[in-house]
């Protein structure tokens, strides 16, 4: 599997000073997984850390497909930017 097999999208995102919570879900092989993120651009530079349900990763096994490499992959785009972002209402404001 490569990342084009995966589509992320961006359903809210709560920004702090420090680090932004972010929910939403990917698209891989037709199946919607729902994630839940915390996303960091200061000291160290940008990373993102997903984490996704327990009975999602055993239907991602089922699926043939390794969780552990595939969030590699959706935190990979979502570094670079290569997500889907709806308009979404800044929390902050």
């Amino acid at each position: 599997m490569n990342e084009q097999d995966v589509t992320v999208y961006v359903s809210s995102a709560t920004p702090s000073a420090i680090a932004s919570k972010v929910n939403g879900y990917f698209i891989v092989r037709g199946e919607k997984i729902k994630y839940k993120a915390i996303a960091f651009g200061r000291i160290g530079g940008h990373n993102v850390n997903v984490k996704i349900a327990k009975s999602n990763e055993r239907k991602l096994r089922k699926m043939g497909i390794d969780p552990e490499e595939l969030i590699i992959k959706v935190q990979r785009k979502m570094v670079v930017g290569d997500m889907i972002m709806p308009k979404i209402k800044n929390k902050m404001e």
